[in-house]
């Protein structure tokens, strides 16, 4: 005869257990948190499908919720209390919400709708099981995709980084190379080291993962943090590597190694030694310092123990915190039922191909601009020229305008864009040009020297945004996003000019042909470039 837990005078072991009531309402609360947020989790999704550095984030929200249910048997044991810091932060997140809603700025509703979650779990369960949830819910921020302007810069950096550490390695099997920023020039064949080899498909992805294995390990915190820090540059090295190897085998097999569907193996098999390479990492960490236990019992994924038989069972009830951050998420959704959307005001301007191609002395033919950089710059209108004078003196004239720039797809700044083309900045300030107003305001530039070996030129470029001539492209991002809610728009422009520099020339005169050229165009800009 068997007996029970109480028969042998031991206490039974307490459970809490959700039942249909709680569990529907905070069903429907979640829900009604996903419509609220709607748009930008569209836009979001849109991203993981269409942009190959993301497409892992389709696994996040279901690993989160594996490592959710991992937790159970513990949360079994632990009483919901509530919390009021979870009221706070739906309230934070309701208040970006309506910001990013009046700018329509996605990427604040996707970081909101993250925080409004947060309130929630925090609100419902309370700071003790809020702990056993912690990683669970934050690695749900790894599925926001980062701004357009940070990704670009990122990426121009990477390019750059790579390029370079690429070139090293294929210097040391004795190939003669020579790099330009991100191209690298083999003698019969040209490498262009482009966003899609800067190694950002990888980065993603690894710290994701990286994050994961931390979060198994079960040795010392720096270990782990060591661990998943040690993604970036194990992925900076490895794939350096692989444009080193490509690079290899262009010289000795040919330039099919570069393309196809090897190039593209390449790449898969770069990412799976990384991750081995992380492996093998926290193989050599176990070995240092004093926790004891096996490979196993400290990196394992485990799963959660049954619950004991003959438990006591108590039903959950809704933490008043809940229901007042429910409410608080309730009355955002009138809000924004009540908000209106306004439609993105796109003013009335000329185009680019009706810009003067004559100045006093200058005369200008037009460009045009390469498929696979229209296609990477996303912009409305460009006007790229170069105006000439009977010196031989020549002005290289860019403008590039955006009818929107709140998705992301804004002006480039020159300060990214040149050093991958292999030029150095070797001084940087701000000039104001004498005599020269826009909108009123006198003209000040970023004035750049720039040198690609023995060639050097003079650059002169501002941002022209809304009625602003802006110089520092952080402000540029503030005041698209002041401006979207203030004003319903986020049009703009970056105008450039640049001239050569002549060997043994003075900076003196090609200053003076810029700014004559600036004062020229100036009064002319306002009918292209809406205040």
């Amino acid at each position: 005869m068997s007996l029970n837990l109480v028969d042998r005078g031991i206490q039974a072991p307490l459970v809490w257990r959700l039942t249909w009531g709680p569990m529907v309402i905070a069903l429907v609360v979640g829900l009604l948190s996903l419509w609220l947020f709607w748009d930008g989790l569209v836009v979001m999704g849109s991203s993981w499908l269409d942009s190959p550095e993301y497409s892992h984030c389709l696994l996040i929200p279901p690993i989160a919720a594996f490592l959710v249910w991992q937790q159970k048997d513990r949360l079994e044991e632990i009483p919901f209390e509530g919390s009021a810091w979870g009221v706070v932060l739906v309230l934070l997140g309701g208040g970006f919400l309506v910001l990013g809603q009046l700018a329509t700025i996605y990427t604040l509703v996707q970081y909101a709708y993250v925080l409004t979650l947060y309130g929630l779990v925090l609100s419902f369960t309370g700071r003790r099981a809020f702990r056993l949830l912690a990683v669970p819910m934050l690695i749900l921020a790894f599925m926001i995709p980062l701004p357009q302007f940070v990704l670009y810069n990122l990426s121009a950096k990477l390019q750059l980084l790579s390029s370079a550490l690429g070139v090293w390695f294929m210097r040391l099997f004795g190939i003669t190379v020579f790099v330009e920023g991100n191209v690298i020039d083999l003698g019969g064949y040209k490498l262009q080291v482009a966003e899609a080899c800067d190694g950002l498909r990888y980065l993603f992805p690894l710290m994701t993962l990286a994050f994961l294995m931390a979060y198994f390990y079960k040795g010392a915190l720096w270990k782990r943090a060591f661990v998943f820090l040690s993604s970036i540059p194990i992925t900076l090295l490895m794939n350096s590597w692989r444009i080193g190897t490509i690079g290899l085998m262009v010289e000795h097999w040919g330039i099919s190694m570069a393309e196809g569907f090897l190039h593209e193996f390449q790449g898969w098999m770069v990412f799976m030694l990384s991750a081995a390479l992380l492996l093998g990492e926290m193989a050599l960490l176990n070995r240092v310092g004093h926790e004891s236990g096996t490979w196993r019992q400290l990196f394992g994924v485990e799963f959660p123990r049954p619950t004991p038989a003959g438990a006591a069972v108590r039903n959950r009830v809704l933490p008043r915190t809940f229901l007042a951050a429910a409410g608080a998420l309730l009355l955002f959704v009138m809000i924004a039922v009540v908000l209106p959307r306004p439609a993105e005001v796109v003013p009335a301007r000329s185009s680019f191909v009706d810009f003067p191609m004559t100045y006093g002395r200058w005369t200008a033919h037009r460009e045009a601009m390469e498929a696979a950089y229209l296609d990477q710059l996303k912009l409305d209108d460009y006007l790229l020229a170069n105006y000439n004078d009977d010196a031989g003196h020549s002005v290289n004239v860019y403008f590039s305008y955006y009818n929107s720039q709140r998705k992301g797809d804004a002006v480039h700044s020159p300060r990214a864009c040149l050093p991958g083309g292999g030029w150095e900045l070797r001084t940087f300030d701000q000039r104001a040009l004498p005599g020269i107003r826009i909108n009123g305001q006198p003209l000040r530039v970023n004035r750049t020297l720039i040198e690609l070996g023995n060639q050097r030129q003079l650059v002169y470029y501002w941002f022209q945004q809304r009625g602003r001539v802006v110089t520092n492209e952080f402000a540029v991002k503030w005041f698209i996003f002041w401006d979207a809610v203030t004003r319903h728009r986020t049009d703009g422009a970056m105008i450039r000019l640049i001239t050569v520099v002549p060997l043994g020339g003075s900076e003196v005169d090609a200053d003076r042909q810029l700014t004559e050229v600036a004062a020229d165009i100036a009064p002319d800009l306002a009918r292209f470039i809406p205040n």
